[in-house]
């Protein structure tokens, strides 16, 4: 493919679409993919077409039990990028301030760039933690601030923000007139039981929440994404999406109302996954206190480590060339020394990447 317009496209999608391929693929940052085989599917019940309209009413009715909301809140999407999409074009005008993290997930700017928003970057530092200054964000939001931006856990630190700091930043956006976005695709890492509100939604009526099945449960393909806010926006939220996606296709509607039927099982094939490669994961970290520094999340499937010394970016490209290894360059999070690994892949394959991982820093800091 030719060379990308970067002001309507995302340059980490395009790379993630055209290099994350790797013999050993440590960047992936979902869960490994759950066989279809194990989901208890009766294939005489799917059925090609079906009754989807604004909403597939089975699904709907999962989602907002999964959530504990009212139906009326819950807006199906393909997908959290979809959702985010969504909820942006719903919200913001072109020359509209969109205030967004940084770093953060690439597309979640590229898609206010694409809507001509004027967009305005609040830090989430590693000496901070990855947490969210209150101070500086507050001097940055203005009369003319529509949307405030953040996921939790926080792509890519993997960092959860307080409920504390919620309430505070849902302030803030009250008092501006603005709504607050929280792409919340990795708190199902949590691994709550359903109908645990947990989501920021429960704050107030100043957030809009954005999630999905596909990086916590490795339901990828479903594509079953979802949108939770008050019942205004989530009516023009569905007739926007006739400018989109028009209607789902059915048999991943069929798919995901068994998946959320059976998600606690699902959830617990995960979290045994997680659990048993987070130990991996920081006993690696362990070993490389020299090489790299750390922040250690508690939760979620990535982590974002900073090496000490060298360039990023050339770390990167020697350790996919000659160790056949795959991270995420932290460049596609304007932090060029850091680099984002995933923990959600099967146990020994992942063993097998940091064991590359830790030749190549050991070759690094010789040189």
């Amino acid at each position: 493919m030719g060379k990308i317009d970067l002001n309507k496209s995302s340059e980490y999608m395009h790379w993630a679409k055209t290099q994350m391929q790797a013999r050993f693929n440590i960047a992936n940052s979902g869960v490994m993919f759950y066989p279809i085989k194990e989901l208890g599917v009766d294939f005489n019940e799917i059925e090609i077409n079906g009754p989807s309209t604004y909403g597939y009413e089975p699904l709907q009715k999962s989602l907002a039990e999964k959530c504990a909301v009212h139906v009326e809140c819950v807006a199906a999407a393909t997908g959290t990028s979809m959702a985010n999409h969504l909820v942006m074009a719903a919200i913001l005008k072109p020359g509209d301030e969109v205030l967004i993290e940084q770093p953060t997930y690439d597309p979640l700017v590229a898609v206010a760039r694409y809507l001509r928003a004027d967009i305005k970057r609040f830090p989430r530092t590693f000496e901070n933690k990855f947490g969210i200054d209150l101070d500086l964000l507050r001097q940055q939001i203005t009369s003319k601030t529509r949307l405030i931006v953040l996921s939790s856990l926080h792509n890519p630190s993997g960092m959860m923000v307080s409920s504390q700091t919620l309430k505070q930043i849902g302030t803030m956006a009250k008092r501006a007139g603005a709504k607050v976005l929280v792409d919340e695709v990795y708190l199902e890492c949590l691994y709550l039981e359903p109908g645990t509100p947990v989501s920021a939604f429960h704050l107030g009526e100043e957030f809009v929440t954005t999630n999905s099945l596909t990086k916590a449960y490795g339901l990828n393909g479903l594509r079953c994404g979802w949108i939770l806010a008050e019942p205004e926006l989530i009516r023009k939220i569905w007739h926007l999406n006739d400018l989109f996606g028009v209607i789902p296709a059915h048999p991943a509607e069929l798919l995901s109302v068994v998946a959320l039927r059976n998600i606690s099982k699902i959830a617990a094939r995960a979290n045994n996954l997680l659990t048993t490669n987070r130990k991996i994961l920081n006993q690696f970290f362990d070993q490389h206190s020299d090489e790299l520094d750390v922040i250690r999340p508690e939760f979620g499937t990535i982590s974002f480590p900073r090496l000490k010394n060298g360039n990023g970016d050339a770390f990167c490209k020697n350790l996919f060339e000659k160790f056949e290894t795959l991270v995420v360059p932290g460049r596609f999070f304007d932090m060029p020394n850091h680099f984002r690994l995933g923990i959600g892949s099967a146990t020994e394959n992942f063993k097998a990447g940091l064991e590359r991982l830790s030749e190549a820093l050991k070759q690094s800091s010789t040189h």
